[in-house]
């Protein structure tokens, strides 16, 4: 992931200048809900939910790449992949990797 950016800059300044006052609401509820799909792949993971994984992942990549949080994009992307293919084991260290990735949005967005 050294290669993907934390951040789209260009998708992350046309969403500040097209929502103006309203960029700071959009910021919060993506941090919000983010945290909220990430909890629920939590739980999903631990019960062995691949198709629950896959489609909070799906999502959470859809969220993330709106905002322009590339690399996190990614992560979900391998998250739901692996959860088709039905490769949960691997699942635990992609999702500490997107918790990872999550921190450093979070710090990134709230500067």
């Amino acid at each position: 992931m050294q290669d993907i950016p934390h951040f789209d800059n260009v998708i992350l300044e046309t969403l500040r200048d097209v929502m103006g006052d309203d960029f700071h609401h959009l910021i919060d509820t993506f941090i919000k809900d983010s945290d909220e799909r990430i909890r629920h792949l939590h739980a999903a993971i631990a019960a062995g939910e691949s198709d629950t994984i896959r489609r909070t992942a799906h999502s959470l990549k859809g969220s993330s790449s709106n905002i322009g949080a590339a690399q996190m994009a990614a992560l979900c992307s391998i998250i739901e992949t692996k959860a088709l293919a039905n490769e949960l084991d691997v699942l635990p260290e992609q999702l500490a990797a997107l918790e990872l990735e999550f921190k450093q949005v979070c710090r990134l967005l709230q500067n």
